[in-house]
């Protein structure tokens, strides 16, 4: 799976649950054993558990090996090992005091949003002739 497929799915699957403040940072120039890092927020301990469940799942559907995972039982700080993508998801107040936006620094990568798929059969609406106004009906001499 390439690399921009597997990190689109992460925040996906972050999205889906309600992750908060989700940053991807690109780490491919550190001295690293992976590519990116994804930090997200859930409000509570239990929400916490269930982005990092959501993550993991979506991840396996999708034919990817999901390495490790570390602080389930606290559920205060979960981190997804994924190989070239790491995921941080914590609680705000933990967040806020480990700071890992400083520690990998650097501006967040800009993900692409997925277009909407266009339904088919669906045409374009007809131009309504009221809504065209005087300018385009002939002038009639006087």
């Amino acid at each position: 799976m390439d690399l921009r497929e597997k990190q689109r799915l992460v925040v996906d699957a972050l999205e889906d649950i309600k992750g908060r403040d989700i940053l991807v940072y690109n780490t491919a120039r550190m001295p690293s054993m992976f590519e990116r890092v994804v930090i997200a927020s859930g409000d509570s301990t239990r929400q916490v558990k269930a982005l990092a469940d959501n993550v993991q799942k979506k991840l396996r559907e999708s034919g990817s090996r999901v390495y490790g995972v570390e602080g389930e039982a606290n559920g205060e700080w979960v981190l997804v090992d994924l190989g070239d993508v790491v995921v941080h998801i914590m609680h705000p107040t933990v967040r806020d005091f480990y700071n890992l936006e400083e520690v990998w620094g650097g501006k967040p990568v800009k993900l692409k949003r997925a277009a909407p798929a266009k339904k088919p059969g669906t045409k374009k609406p007809a131009a309504n002739k009221r809504a065209r106004g005087k300018a385009s009906r002939p002038r009639r001499k006087r």
